[in-house]
């Protein structure tokens, strides 16, 4: 199953973006509201949505200023999350997420509708920096 969002814009260079991103702290300004629980642990971070169960996020890959992919830390169910990023100017950029989860087809259509929500917020969010 693959997902992307839309692409957002951010008032800030793909450095800027690149180096909020791989800093995982910064991961917990960008989650939902109903983020119950959010904990960094060197290379990955854990959270938890309200009614989700808990999910960690290892960082897998980085380029330099223009992709960062996050993977899941359990091989019950493998997924990536990356931001690709890229430069409009010296002081804008432009961000898009991409999900890719090898899912059952029923535990596929199970998850959709709420990654694609979880994604969507993530890049709202953002493009708020």
């Amino acid at each position: 199953m693959n997902l992307e969002s839309t692409k957002v814009t951010v008032a800030k260079s793909s450095k800027e973006v690149f180096e909020f991103l791989i800093n995982l702290q910064n991961f917990e300004q960008l989650m939902p509201e109903n983020t119950q629980k959010f904990e960094v642990d060197r290379d990955s971070f854990l959270f938890a949505l309200k009614g989700m169960p808990e999910i960690r996020l290892v960082l897998k890959e980085k380029t330099a200023f223009s992709n960062i992919t996050l993977g899941a830390a359990s091989s019950k169910l493998p997924f990536t999350l990356s931001a690709n990023i890229s430069e409009l100017t010296n002081d804008k950029s432009e961000v898009q997420l991409f999900f890719s989860g090898d899912f059952n087809p029923m535990m596929a259509m199970m998850v959709k509708k709420p990654l694609t929500k979880f994604i969507e917020v993530l890049a709202e969010n953002i493009s708020k920096l």
